[in-house]
């Protein structure tokens, strides 16, 4: 963090200039950005072969981790900041896509007496429902 408040202030000068500008010195398009990721998933999956084939974006790089910082434990709103979201509610949206999270408060809860535990197994008709949506 030292490098890039120093960096900001040495080659930013009023604060005014994007953080990271094009070759122009404007603020790049949504476009460039995936641009210049699919460039380096492409460079980093000659080394990583597991990179061939899956999804890779800035939207999954910023849920990525988001995800690994909720998996940390740093609170919702730092996250909510970080991410630049206008509420915590809307980080919300990360919580209840993970199952691990689910799990692990799953695990913290008390089993009732005289109940032994199990996991939910739903039918095939629900599973069916779930696949057509």
């Amino acid at each position: 963090m030292r490098i890039v408040k120093s960096w900001m202030k040495e080659y930013r000068g009023s604060g005014e200039e994007p953080l990271f500008p094009t070759m122009h010195g404007s603020k790049m398009s949504r476009d460039a950005l995936e641009h210049l990721v699919k460039r380096h998933v492409e460079t980093a999956s000659k080394t990583c072969p597991s990179l061939v084939g899956k999804r890779v974006s800035p939207h999954v790089l910023r849920h990525s981790t988001a995800m690994n910082l909720l998996h940390h434990g740093v609170d919702q709103a730092v996250i909510a900041l970080w991410l630049g979201h206008e509420s915590v509610e809307t980080t919300q949206i990360y919580i209840h896509a993970d199952m691990k999270l689910k799990e692990k408060a799953l695990a913290k809860m008390s089993v009732p007496a005289n109940d032994t535990p199990s996991r939910y197994k739903p039918n095939d008709k629900l599973l069916g429902f779930l696949e057509s949506l």
